[in-house]
């Protein structure tokens, strides 16, 4: 196994840069707004206050050091990319509201980084009517999910893995031979999922995977709802020789707690959305992540290999950059430098980042072919060729496919800590597997246990 890498800055660079839903319209070739020859706004809803802010700022933070990067280097032909952004509360209703103010109000040209389940799975729909270019939807609601889509549907573009392909990913590692740390070698499987967007989003793909296998599956649902006794749906699944939980990252760590004070000791297993040094870091501090409750996230970043340590290293670059730290000789004693580097190793800064970089290929492509820039050249620009995910693999939404990231690492935790300044405390995530697709890592999977 290896360590995910802590760097510090040697350097300060810039960036080098079955379709479903509404009624289709074509576009006309014509349609864009907010874009002069001084600005393209962009915008989106993200939640900056209550349970959801330790994902939504350091996201946004990623994001505008992308941004930032890009206009300092010229931008798209001068014009300065300025982001928008309103604070939803991580509150579906408020943050369609945003997001038809964005629209309707503000004219913005694309949203960038539209974000949470609540949010997207509230204005996905309206976002297809509407035409305007979505980039990069921060969550894996499985509305997002479109094959051949045409017209006004293509301008939804995500990016982060779909609920229902994780789902089937993470049950395939759960059964999948512990032989070269694939996966974590039961045939009983323990679901413990939410019931709400992301728990039932990854159940749907837990139960199509189910499908595929004789490996006995126990399903314990509870509610998603903070403060919730999650006692019952842990002590269902405590026989079983792993436990999936399919939940976004307030819910797990409730359950792991859970898990922790039932004395429930099996290797737990979840998604991507907690795989957060922080959010894990609190766990193993209260106990509920130990030697004999280890927990496994997967992962859609893997700054383990060459080509995602040199994308890991200009994330940093950019980062430290939107800090105004410039003098690789002076950056210890920058008045920023601690929050940077905290920055740095934020995996929900790193996926603002990448959904900043996303969006600026296709400028960059719009650039390139010296086009006017307008919502049907930006859209046929990102379908011309795949598009590179920093710290990843790569993107193709060629003839209107909309999947998201079909191919996941996994990682795991230490069983130490450490406490910040700010008052939190840390983990290091460790690399198990490096990204793999779901066909490799049900080919490990015992035959035994496949129909």
């Amino acid at each position: 196994m290896k360590k995910l890498a802590t760097l510090s800055l040697l350097a300060v660079g810039v960036i080098a840069l079955t379709a479903c839903g509404p009624t289709v319209k074509e576009y006309d070739g014509t349609e864009v707004q907010g874009v002069t020859a001084e600005k393209i706004l962009v915008g989106n809803t993200a939640a900056t206050t209550g349970a959801f802010a330790g994902v939504g700022l350091p996201f946004n933070v990623g994001l505008e050091a992308a941004l930032n990067a890009y206009n300092l280097v010229g931008g798209f032909n001068g014009a300065k990319v300025e982001l928008k952004h309103y604070d939803d509360g991580f509150d579906g209703a408020q943050g369609a509201t945003f997001t038809k103010k964005l629209v309707e109000d503000d004219k913005v040209f694309a949203l960038v980084g539209h974000f949470g389940t609540n949010t997207v799975a509230a204005t996905v729909d309206y976002i297809k009517e509407q035409g305007v270019p979505m980039v990069y939807a921060a969550t894996g609601v499985n509305d997002l999910y479109q094959e051949g889509a045409t017209g006004y549907n293509k301008s939804v573009m995500p990016v982060q893995p779909i609920y229902k392909t994780e789902g089937r990913v993470l049950l395939a590692r759960a059964l999948a031979s512990t032989e070269g740390n694939v996966g974590l070698g039961a045939s009983k499987v323990g679901v413990v999922y939410t019931s709400d967007d992301a728990g039932l989003g990854m159940l749907e793909g837990i139960r199509r995977q189910a499908e595929e296998t004789t490996a006995e599956i126990i399903y314990s649902e509870t509610k998603a709802d903070q403060g919730t006794n999650h006692a019952a749906a842990v002590s269902k699944v405590k026989d079983c020789d792993a436990i999936i939980v399919a939940a976004n990252q307030v819910p797990f760590s409730e359950i792991m707690s859970y898990l922790g004070t039932g004395n429930v000791n099996k290797p737990v297993i979840t998604s991507y959305l907690s795989a957060n040094t922080v959010t894990l870091g609190a766990l193993v501090k209260a106990g509920a992540i130990s030697a004999d409750r280890p927990v496994y996230t997967n992962a859609w970043l893997d700054v383990t290999t060459e080509k995602g340590m040199q994308d890991y290293l200009g994330f940093m670059a950019v980062t430290y950059l939107y800090y105004g730290i410039t003098d690789p000789t002076t950056q210890f004693a920058h008045e920023n430098f601690a929050t940077a580097t905290a920055m740095c190793l934020n995996s929900y800064a790193m996926a603002g980042y990448c959904a900043g970089m996303i969006f600026l290929q296709g400028l960059q492509r719009v650039a390139e072919a010296e086009e006017e820039l307008t919502w049907l050249n930006y859209i046929n620009a990102m379908e011309s060729e795949e598009v590179n995910l920093p710290m990843g693999g790569t993107l193709n939404f060629a003839n209107g496919d909309r999947l998201g990231i079909a191919s996941l690492a996994l990682n795991t935790t230490t069983n130490a800590y450490v406490d910040n300044e700010d008052g939190t405390a840390s983990t290091e995530l460790v690399s198990v597997d490096e990204i793999t697709s779901l066909d490799d890592i049900w080919a490990t999977v015992p035959a035994n246990l496949k129909k």
